[in-house]
């Protein structure tokens, strides 16, 4: 019985892991879909019937005609062929696809682990609120794309910021109980003790810059300033106008959005730096290795951040920057594991 129970915990770790890599990989495709402005390609929410590709060229036809329909491809891409309409498709289709695999592989074993009863109760409540996150981000992406389909070249990007959001969600939670089940602890983790609310901060000021990031690239407002240290010839952009208090709460405003995000890093970096001398100084040696984690890839995130801006926002640097987002996240949160007690 004994040698059971530690077999399934053994499965249970390694698909907590897989689900991790899974939901990593669908916020990597998901990332080079908006890049691609392929998001839009599919213009009908096909839960069950979009399983395959299309098979056949009158099949093919018929999603391009769809795809005729809306405003992008009127404005954006009036000489798209059918070759060229496939490979944004397919962006698309592989994105949906790896949501579906998402949602079947994290239920079906959870539906095992679940009956099994071999496995910490709290872990597989949390477990199936995870589930709902994945299933509401799947209506989610759908809220999203619809946003593009009607007035819009692309989707809003505060749907898109949504979604985005989510998928942090779902990651960080995933990954907090893989630190959990490999030390067999329960570390609970929003709690407010007053000695973890630097580290909860500093979790909840990446979420904000990713947030951020979300609105530069739905806007596409990266392509407003691509030089740095400064925003064209001047620290603040000479377009920014704060006429009344509503001016500064303007998410709209490309030049304001990039602004945002460029000075949330600065705030970030020097924060970091504060929460190093704050570990040293209170000699918290099961610290220093987890920051250190976190400071290389803060390093290099920011070096990913202006290299995409002076690189006339490369597609793959683009990518590199968000992936590493993502490992910046476990970085800050496997930093506040090891605070948390």
């Amino acid at each position: 019985m004994i040698r059971y129970d530690k077999n399934i915990n053994k499965l249970f770790l390694y698909w907590l892991i897989i689900s991790l890599v899974l939901v990593f990989f669908i916020i990597i495709v998901g990332g080079l879909t908006r890049l691609t402005n392929s998001g839009l390609s599919i213009t009908k929410w096909e839960l069950f019937s979009g399983v395959l590709p299309p098979l056949n060229l009158e099949t093919w036809k018929f999603y391009f005609s769809e795809y005729k329909k809306i405003p992008q491809y009127k404005i954006l891409n009036p000489q798209m062929s059918l070759n060229e309409f496939k490979i944004i498709f397919y962006w698309e289709y592989f994105h949906r696809l790896i949501g579906r695999i998402i949602g079947l592989f994290f239920l079906i074993p959870l539906l095992f682990f679940y009956l099994s009863k071999s496995i910490k109760k709290i872990y597989i409540s949390i477990c199936f609120k995870i589930f709902l996150l994945i299933a509401l981000q799947g209506t989610i992406g759908w809220y999203m794309v619809r946003s593009g389909l009607v007035n819009d070249i692309t989707v809003s990007h505060y749907r898109l910021s949504l979604h985005l959001g989510i998928a942090i969600l779902i990651i960080a939670c995933i990954f907090w109980i893989i630190l959990n089940t490999l030390k067999n602890t329960y570390r609970i983790f929003f709690k407010l003790k007053k000695k973890n609310i630097p580290f909860l901060f500093l979790m909840l000021l990446i979420f904000l810059q990713i947030i951020l990031g979300a609105f530069v690239s739905g806007l596409d407002a990266g392509q407003i300033y691509q030089t740095w240290p400064l925003m064209g010839h001047t620290y603040i952009p000479n377009d920014l106008i704060f006429s009344n208090k509503s001016d500064v709460l303007d998410f709209n405003n490309h030049s304001l959005v990039q602004f945002y995000h460029r000075n949330l890093a600065y705030f970030i970096t020097f924060y970091i730096l504060g929460l190093v001398i704050y570990i040293y100084k209170k000699r918290l040696i099961n610290l220093y290795s987890p920051i250190k984690l976190v400071i290389i890839f803060l390093l290099i995130q920011v070096f990913l951040g202006i290299f995409t801006l002076l690189s006339g926002l490369n597609i793959f640097l683009a990518s590199a920057h968000q992936i590493t987002s993502v490992i910046l996240v476990f970085s800050a949160i496997n930093l506040y594991y090891f605070q948390a007690k």
